[in-house]
């Protein structure tokens, strides 16, 4: 039997959606290892489409290179002083150790802060108010977890630029020695 012409034109449809992550997987790593060895970030296809999209991040939809920010980047920005560092772990766990200049706002009582007027949430945190377009505003918490919480939260009142530091207080103790 003579094999047909198009055998191998169906093998290669089915090849071609595995070529095609594997292209966007390649894309992306490239861009998050750029980011990590300039300590600066460049947009990946998914922040880019996020730019052009509508509609509103669902509840765990954080984990986007573009929405999280690694040890180096929180070390420059904390050494710039361009950064909004919010600690969303309990009260005692910030007494207990903190990042330098992180304020504490604990998750349960985040989304009714960041509604506070400029003046409230000011006179309540002794800090100024974030700005729905700040790009510099970041959540901390001990492991990340919390912190997507919070980022979730952020996004969804309009902090579209907002960010967390998906290692923690954990991270930073380790690799500051603490």
């Amino acid at each position: 039997m003579r094999p047909s012409l198009t055998t191998p034109l169906r093998t290669c449809l089915h090849v071609l959606p595995v070529l095609a992550m594997l292209c966007f997987l390649l894309s992306r790593g490239f861009c998050l290892t750029a980011a990590e060895l300039s300590g600066r970030t460049y947009p990946t296809f998914g922040s880019l489409s996020r730019t052009f999209t509508t509609s509103t991040p669902k509840c765990g939809d954080t984990s986007e290179s573009g929405s999280v920010v690694t040890y180096p980047q929180l070390k420059t920005m904390l050494s710039n002083g361009d950064i909004q560092l919010f600690d969303v772990r309990n009260p005692d766990e910030h007494l207990a150790g903190r990042i330098p200049n992180a304020v504490n706002v604990p998750l349960g009582t985040l989304e009714e802060s960041l509604k506070l007027s400029p003046e409230d949430f000011q006179q309540t945190f002794h800090v100024k108010a974030p700005g729905k377009d700040d790009d510099n505003i970041v959540f901390h918490c001990k492991t990340g977890r919390r912190s997507s919480n919070a980022l979730d939260i952020a996004l969804k009142l309009g902090f579209h630029r907002a960010r967390h530091f998906q290692g923690g207080f954990t991270e930073w103790a380790q690799r500051e020695g603490q």
